[in-house]
């Protein structure tokens, strides 16, 4: 089967409140059993479950993004999320390949820093 991918990176630091994103393309299934469709609002993370809803915003222009985790990944230490192609071009930098953003739980009143992040 075709797939294409670009990695994401997302270096944290702190509590997570500050990272650098990038974006992937799948045409495969997800972990959770999807099909991949780079044109939906969903991410990878490595422990969230399936369903989890984070809110990223791209800290260079203010744009924000709901994104749902769908997919298991990144296994690359010092990654903690991968966005879809659609989540990077709403976010603003799908040329620049890279963004700073902050990431939080959107079904967390008190925005508690995404879990697996380094402290």
């Amino acid at each position: 089967m075709r797939q294409h991918l670009t990695i994401a990176l997302i270096a944290f630091f702190g509590a997570c409140s500050l990272a650098q994103a990038a974006w992937y393309e799948y045409t495969t299934r997800t972990a959770s059993g999807e099909i991949a469709d780079p044109s939906a609002m969903t991410a990878a993370h490595r422990t969230l479950p399936f369903g989890t809803k984070v809110k990223v915003t791209n800290l260079r222009n203010g744009r924000t993004v709901t994104v749902r985790i769908n997919d298991r990944g990144p296994y690359t230490r010092g990654r903690v999320i991968n966005l879809t192609r659609a989540a990077a071009r709403k976010l603003g930098y799908i040329n620049a390949g890279t963004a700073p953003v902050s990431l939080i739980l959107t079904d967390d009143p008190d925005g508690k820093p995404v879990p697996g992040c380094p402290r």
